[in-house]
Parts: C-alpha cells; sequence; structure tokens
C-alpha cells in the first residue's frame, strides 16, 4: 500500500514544478491550470505519510519534506488570490460601470437564458465568446437596447459580439497572431464624459484536442500587452484568457502590460468547467490600470455553457489618472518579442 504513497507523492511534486519548465507544450503547461488541486490533495498525502513512518522512516521523511515544500511553494503561488480581508467597498453610483463578459459555448442552443441574463443586470458592456451566426441571430433582439456593437461572427469557437449603451469613440476588431482570431478594442466615454479604454480577448487554449501548444495564445496575451503598455488612457480588459491568473504567461502579460490583476484578494472566482466543480479554475480574467477601482466581480448563474458568465462593477478613479506604468526590462522585452513571433509563425492545424 505504501508504493501507493509514493506514487501519488511523485504526481504531484512532480505537477508542482512543471510549470517551471518553459516549455510551451500543453503537456508543461496544463499542470499550472491545478495547483488549486494539487494544494488540497496535498494535505492528506502528508497526513497519510505520518502513518507509514514506522514502517519506513527516512524513506518517507524525505518524501514528506518534498511534500511539504511542494505544498508552502503552490500555497505562496496562490496566497494572493485567497480573500482574507474583505475590500474596501465602493457603493453603487451614476458613475458605476457594468460589463459582462461570458463564453457562451458556441453549442450551446439556450440561447434565451444569456438574453434574460443580460435584460436582468443591464450592463453598460456586453461580450460575448464563441458566439457564431446563430447567436448573432438570436442576440438582436437586444439590438434596440445595445445601439452600439461590433458583430464578429464566426463558426470556429473565436467568434466575438461587443455591445454597449455607451458612448463609443472608436471600435476596432485586432487580429495579432492569426486572420481566425480576433480580440476587440473599443474607446468608450462614461456617462460623465470620461475616456477609456476596453479589450475583449479569446486566444486559443493549449490542450491535447485543440491546439498542441501555447504559441498563439502566448503571442496574443503579449501582443495585447504591448499595445496596452502604450496607451494613455484608463485600460480595462476581459474575456476567456484560456491561461490561470497565476500561470508565468499571465504574469510576464501583467509585467508588460503594466495592468493589475482584479482578482487578488478577492478570492479565486472559478469559471470553468461549470459540469465539474472540484475541477474549476479561473480562467475568464481581468486587468485594469490603477484608474479603475473595482467594486464587483463575480460569477453569474449558468447559461449552460461551459463557463460561468463573469459580471464586474467598476469606477474610474480621477485621482490616480497620471499614474505611470513601469518600465519593462530590456531582457523581459526580448523574451515577450520572441514569444510573439513563435506564435505569429505558428500554423493552426485545428481550425
Amino acid at each position: 500500500m505504501n508504493y501507493l504513497y509514493y506514487i501519488l507523492a511523485f504526481v504531484l511534486v512532480a505537477l508542482t514544478y512543471l510549470p517551471l519548465i518553459k516549455n510551451q507544450h500543453w503537456f508543461f503547461r496544463i499542470a499550472s491550470f491545478a495547483r488549486i488541486q494539487i494544494l488540497v490533495l496535498i494535505v492528506p498525502l502528508i497526513v497519510w505519510g505520518y502513518t507509514l513512518l514506522e514502517i519506513s522512516f527516512y524513506p518517507i521523511i524525505l518524501v514528506q519534506i518534498l511534500l511539504g515544500v511542494s505544498f508552502v511553494y503552490q500555497l505562496i503561488i496562490l496566497a494572493p488570490y485567497f480573500s482574507f480581508f474583505s475590500k474596501k467597498k465602493i457603493e453603487k453610483s451614476e458613475k458605476t460601470i457594468s460589463i459582462l463578459s461570458v463564453n457562451v459555448y458556441q453549442y450551446n442552443t439556450d440561447h434565451q437564458k444569456l438574453i434574460d441574463l443580460v435584460n436582468d443586470y443591464k450592463p453598460d458592456i456586453f461580450l460575448t465568446l464563441e458566439s457564431n451566426q446563430d447567436w448573432e441571430n438570436s442576440l438582436s433582439v437586444l439590438d434596440t437596447t445595445y445601439k452600439k456593437f461590433k458583430k464578429i461572427a464566426l463558426e470556429n469557437t473565436y467568434g466575438m459580439h461587443f455591445y454597449t449603451n455607451l458612448e463609443v469613440v472608436y471600435i476596432k476588431t485586432n487580429y495579432f497572431v492569426a486572420d481566425d482570431i480576433p480580440s476587440v478594442e473599443v474607446q468608450l466615454k462614461t456617462k460623465q464624459g470620461e475616456d477609456f479604454v476596453f479589450y475583449g480577448i479569446h486566444p486559443p487554449p493549449a490542450s491535447p484536442t485543440e491546439e498542441l501548444s501555447s504559441k498563439e495564445k502566448d503571442g496574443e496575451l503579449l501582443s495585447v500587452a504591448k499595445k496596452i503598455k502604450k496607451e494613455t488612457l484608463p485600460v480595462i480588459i476581459t474575456g476567456d484568457f484560456n491561461s490561470v491568473a497565476w500561470s508565468r504567461i499571465t504574469k510576464l502579460f501583467t509585467q508588460t502590460s503594466g495592468l493589475i490583476d482584479a482578482r487578488k484578494g478577492r478570492g479565486f472566482v472559478a469559471t470553468f468547467p461549470v459540469k465539474y466543480p472540484l475541477f474549476r479554475v479561473p480562467i475568464d480574467l481581468l486587468f485594469h490600470t490603477q484608474d479603475f477601482k473595482i467594486s464587483t466581480l463575480k460569477t453569474l448563474k449558468s447559461i449552460k455553457s461551459d463557463h460561468f458568465p463573469l459580471y464586474i462593477e467598476c469606477q474610474i478613479n480621477l485621482e490616480n489618472q497620471n499614474s505611470s506604468k513601469k518600465e519593462t526590462s530590456l531582457k523581459t522585452k526580448k523574451e515577450v518579442n520572441h514569444i510573439i513571433t513563435k506564435g505569429i509563425k505558428e500554423k493552426s492545424n485545428q481550425r
């Protein structure tokens, strides 16, 4: 029976440090998504190890130390996302901007659930991901509520639809790494006339059933980050990142863009997968400049997609309007440019 203990310990320790390898194949990236689950599983294994000490003392002690170090390492990575203290509450007011971002799951045919959700919350900004022509046709009932929109209906699971009732300065569709993976860039004005820029993104995941490497995803995320770095207006970005908040590429995204991870101190706010609670992770993310104060970040009820909708309420904080972004190191810039180049060169055989 103690052989099973050794096997499980080896697997959990290996998965803990596997993401440190910079290889972009999905095999090396997938363990980063499971850090919460690995952290939880290490605990009963350590307890089990103590019951085996009389059988084989020194080998067990060595494994226990490895498990303990792995537990602490996982805890350090995940600690910023625990909600130990409640954030200072920001009262809802006329300045509040509400945003609804949802990966609808292209093959989900229960369109009415999303329409009802939009009508219930009436967000100022509404973004759909994986929305194809069928979704566009169904969502057309919202055209009377949202007079400004950008509709990109695609059948490759990377369609995107943007709606708003705020004043629009411009709407752009960007294709950073591939001509079939869009992202939206919109300059808007709040009801008080304050300008800001909204980005909605959905890079492709690295998985055994989709893209075998994360080259396109990484290139897309860092291309957006470089563009945001040059932006002088307040910026907020959301969407299905297909990357967890604590992954190496997400951290590189924040270093490059200078944005703040809205989840820190607010809990994990896991959004995927809906059907399997024990495996849920936060991959629908939200980042913003210091000009924003986030008052609400939560998931809403299921619309029969594999993702929960992500709902945000925020305000522009004029006191930090002129805050400067930290300069990215030359080493980081070179790494970012290298990753972007590889992403652009990558040719998908899955779409």
